[in-house]
């Protein structure tokens, strides 16, 4: 569906977060109407990133393929470590479902999403969910996710066009998980946890060049090996432009989503 066919508008609101109110930013399809909801984490290493920086992306979404979609804020590591962001994560889907009446969307029909730090965030919250007895998601996307704190896959490793990319994992890993022991918890590292039977379908898009592409596909392959529903797609590349993701990228999105979250 093309941009032409819809545009999105957006509105401001809050939710209570780990440790206070968090800013919320929710897109709409034009016109609007009873659809699906995508929460979008944004990413920036746990560190930084914005609701400005994902904003034309969540339009995007939301004109494209005419869905509603929040972002989030959540706590970045200079103010607090894990577990802040996470539990902030789970406190917005958590919101999305609570509040569904009031934005006018489904709450049964829920999709966590999220890129890079966001992409960690949103597969943590599909395992909190999966833990703490829901929400129930339709579907997980995880778009070039930060999953594995050790940062020894291959991809990572490599490449020296990618050592510059592997000290600044590293920086940002060392501010969210200043606790070493919190490296291998499966709700900071998903990569590392042995227990994902039993999560949302999952669509994960990593890019031939990216760094992170190689820990994002092993953990495909790990939710596949659980019986999870799910998709590994690797793209030449996932942006078209800092502001857009590729056509083919939303092609697969649009195929992988549309039916999980159409209107029985």
């Amino acid at each position: 569906m093309s941009t032409e066919a819809f545009a999105a508008a957006s509105a401001d609101e809050r939710y209570r977060g780990y440790a206070g109110e968090l800013a919320l930013r929710i897109y709409r399809p034009v016109p609007s109407a009873a659809a699906a909801v995508v929460v979008l984490f944004h990413g920036g290493g746990f560190v930084g990133g914005s609701l400005d920086g994902i904003a034309p992306h969540a339009a995007a979404m939301a004109a494209r393929l005419h869905l509603a979609v929040a972002t989030p804020g959540y706590t970045l590591a200079g103010e607090l470590p894990f577990p802040a962001a996470v539990e902030d994560a789970y406190a917005a889907i958590t919101w999305a479902v609570e509040n569904a009446h009031r934005e006018r969307w489904d709450g049964r029909r829920l999709v966590v999403a999220g890129v890079e730090a966001g992409g960690n965030l949103a597969a943590v919250a599909a395992m909190m969910a999966r833990d703490r007895g829901g929400p129930a998601l339709a579907a997980q996307i995880l778009v070039a996710p930060m999953l594995d704190p050790t940062l020894t896959s291959r991809s990572m490793q490599h490449s020296a066009a990618n050592a510059s990319r592997s000290r600044e994992c590293n920086a940002c890993y060392r501010a969210y998980l200043p606790n070493a022991a919190d490296r291998l918890h499966p709700y900071a590292a998903p990569s590392s946890c042995s227990r994902v039977a039993g999560l949302a379908p999952a669509l994960i898009l990593t890019a031939e060049g990216d760094p992170l592409r190689d820990e994002a596909e092993a953990y495909g392959a790990k939710l596949i090996t659980a019986g999870v529903t799910t998709q590994v797609s690797r793209l030449a590349r996932i942006e078209a432009a800092k502001d857009t993701w590729t056509d083919e990228a939303w092609t697969i999105l649009a195929a992988f989503i549309g039916p999980r979250v159409a209107n029985s």
